[in-house]
């Protein structure tokens, strides 16, 4: 009933104006007593309810946050929305989850939603191929806050919630040549996205600054598939790499059903490290992975803390990051 019971019927009920109804119901002043109670006996027996955009238009404010994320079937991202899930909703707000499949033009769509709807800000993960930021820039225009998180713009003029991704790969790459390996296959996501390039970056200097550094063989993973073919094709060689380093939970995925399938033992024959979200994938093995853990869950109470400063005051951008720690496992 409370989706057609509007201001104007119980206005016209009561032989009111819609504005006596309206400031009635908000306790104004100005309306005596008895109105105010008839129009709120009247609302309550009607299950009236007010209209979320009514009010949003007329107060230019809005209790929604929006959220672009690729996917919600992984485990980095499902854990990552749990945390804004859970504290956007203790600050008073609701979330909308849109996913992008890793698509520009969905992703454009996506935005567009979000500043049709004025949310009241918005987190962002982009795609691979996201390159054009106007849209995104067209939001902060109109007073809606963007922050960017996990795969962020290169540009400084923005606000970005990452890992320390050179961190990160400095933390695997030491693990590696501390354990005194001689051939190393590092195989990182998509190089066009800058968490890739960072951690590439990082994990190629902590080599190079080695003496008697490990042989470094560096493979971009683009498909499941494809990517364990490869990995299959790099252990049957006569040159065959003694450990396999992982960005990503992904990619440790293809790496261990390659392993599995030619039922190779691993510290012994091929050792493996990667980056993980948490505990869980690095432990669905056994032995169990050594890893860095970069937590979602902790990335996502950091950029709603990030959200509900820049939706209360005009900050400056920022870029905020999250510390990675290296778990020791048995497959190094």
């Amino acid at each position: 009933m409370s989706d057609t019971i509007t201001l104007k019927k119980i206005s016209q009920l009561l032989n009111i104006s819609i504005s006596t109804a309206s400031r009635a119901l908000k306790d104004h002043p100005d309306i005596a007593d008895s109105t105010k109670q008839k129009v709120k006996e009247l609302a309550e027996m009607l299950e009236y309810e007010p209209n979320p955009y009514a009010i949003q238009l007329s107060t230019s404010s809005s209790r929604v946050l929006g959220l672009i994320v690729p996917e919600v079937s992984n485990l980095f991202y499902t854990s990552f929305i749990d945390a804004v899930e859970d504290e956007s909703r203790k600050a008073g707000y609701t979330l909308i989850i849109l996913k992008s499949d890793d698509d520009p033009e969905i992703e454009a769509a996506h935005i567009k939603y979000c500043k049709k709807h004025r949310v009241a800000g918005l987190f962002a993960c982009i795609t691979p191929n996201t390159s054009n930021f106007e849209l995104f820039q067209s939001l902060s225009k109109s007073n809606i806050p963007v922050v960017f998180f996990d795969r962020v713009p290169d540009n400084a003029n923005c606000n970005r919630v990452c890992f320390a991704d050179e961190t990160a790969a400095t933390i695997a790459a030491e693990a590696i040549i501390k354990k005194k390996k001689k051939k190393v296959l590092a195989i990182f996501a998509e190089p066009s996205l800058s968490i890739t390039q960072k951690r590439l970056k990082a994990f190629k200097q902590v080599f190079e600054q080695t003496k008697k550094a490990p042989i470094l063989n560096i493979y971009h993973a683009d498909h499941f598939e494809n990517t364990k073919e490869i990995i299959k094709q790099k252990l049957r060689s006569t040159n065959r790499p003694d450990t396999i380093f992982c960005m990503t939970d992904v990619i440790l995925h293809s790496t261990m059903k390659a392993i599995q399938e030619l039922q190779l033992k691993i510290p012994n024959e091929v050792a493996v490290i990667t980056i993980s979200n948490s505990d869980f994938f690095p432990k669905l093995y056994t032995p169990e992975i050594t890893y860095v853990e970069t937590s979602g869950y902790k990335l996502g109470l950091l950029a709603l803390s990030a959200m509900l400063t820049c939706v209360k005051e005009d900050t400056p951008y920022q870029e905020l990051y999250i510390d990675s720690y290296l778990i020791e496992g048995q497959s190094l």
